[in-house]
């Protein structure tokens, strides 16, 4: 004989009234079952509605992200944070931030991107995502001629004698403190103030991606500058989004794929890794 619906228990009746209030409590306050918290939106969708892109850059990473003799962001990062806001057909703003800070700022929301000569880590890959890489680069020394005539192998840079410098909270950094724990660190914001320093003998060299020491001998070569030969690794640079944003981070790497496609990311490869009319344009 089948059980009437009135038998059910008391108690399962009341489980079950819950269940139904709390979902419809739950449909009224987001307007979906699934909740839509605002805390959790897709950092797409924002970026429509506002209809604007914030894009986090140091300024400091010449030739990618720099400053111009009229104090205007400039560079290849700059350039491919205009090219992406262009086809979301959005308005660029760039928000100029210390490098040690940029991932900081992306996870607060206070940024939407970051391109600026950002290497993909794993411990950074931990904190957000990447869309890249657009540039392959590595770390390099910049440094003194008689600092390189001087070094026969790798290991006499890991000297008590010795002090390097590095961008803070850069793979140049990690590289010094791993290789050359006995030599002084010396951690800037703006690696362009250690060049005269590195000139003058106050501090042995800079580790810094091969595009800036590139930038710095073409700028300076009177100042008896020099590079060792080979990088001391291989980096792929990327682009930075929110980790909880998966639309938005496929969205990035397919602009991506079509800037390296029709060969406009390889104009601007050769456009800023070579001393044009805009080196002219600079401090």
């Amino acid at each position: 004989m089948r059980r009437s619906r009135s038998a059910l228990p008391s108690r399962l009746l009341r489980v079950v009234g819950t269940l139904l209030l709390v979902a419809a409590l739950g449909c009224s306050s987001t307007g979906s079952i699934f909740g839509t918290d605002a805390a959790n939106r897709e950092v797409l969708h924002e970026i429509i509605d506002r209809g604007t892109l914030r894009v986090g850059t140091s300024g400091t990473q010449p030739p990618l992200s720099m400053k111009n003799a009229r104090g205007e962001l400039t560079g290849m990062d700059v350039e491919l944070a205009q090219a992406l806001a262009d086809a979301m057909k959005v308005e660029l703003v760039l928000v100029e931030t210390p490098f040690s800070d940029l991932l900081a700022d992306l996870e607060a929301g206070r940024i939407d991107l970051v391109i600026s000569s950002l290497t993909i880590t794993p411990r950074r890959n931990a904190r957000v995502a990447f869309a890249g890489p657009y540039l392959i680069s590595g770390s390099l020394l910049l440094t003194r001629k008689e600092v390189v005539d001087s070094i026969e192998r790798a290991s006499a840079l890991n000297s008590a004698d010795r002090s390097w410098s590095a961008l803070r909270g850069s793979t140049g950094e990690a590289l010094i403190l791993d290789l050359f724990p006995l030599a002084t660190f010396v951690p800037v914001d703006d690696m362009e103030t250690v060049v005269p320093r590195v000139a003058s003998g106050e501090i042995d060299g800079l580790f810094a991606d091969v595009p800036f020491v590139q930038y710095q001998l073409a700028r300076n070569p009177g100042l008896g500058l020099a590079a060792l030969p080979t990088p001391f690794t291989t980096e792929p640079l990327g682009v930075a989004v929110p980790a909880n944003s998966p639309l938005f981070a496929n969205l990035v790497q397919n602009y991506l794929n079509t800037l390296d496609y029709t060969g406009e990311l390889m104009q601007m490869k050769m456009h800023w890794m070579s001393a044009g009319e805009w080196l002219s344009e600079m401090p």
